[in-house]
């Protein structure tokens, strides 16, 4: 189990280092490099960055949802209680 929490936090870390790579590569390198956009980068890495972290926080409920495996073998909430008790 921690290692998922773990990993979930690496991949918001990585989106938000890509989102602050391009917006670097956007708004403050002035460099020019012939056929290459500088700026045309950044935007790219940003909306990489975004869509990263977007996924990210996707897949971190679908795992929240989930849980960990039960006694059953299931996945997810136990299921097996009729709730009478």
């Amino acid at each position: 189990m921690f290692a998922r929490e773990r990993s979930g936090s690496v991949g918001f870390g990585v989106a938000i280092f890509v989102i602050t790579l391009g917006a670097i590569l956007k708004f403050a390198v002035n460099a020019d490099l012939g056929p290459v956009d500088i700026n045309a980068i950044g935007v790219i890495l940003m909306i990489v960055g975004v869509a990263t972290f977007v996924l990210q926080f996707v897949f971190a409920r679908q795992l929240e949802n989930e849980g960990p495996p039960r006694a059953n073998g299931h996945a997810g909430r136990d299921t097996s209680h009729d709730g009478d008790d």
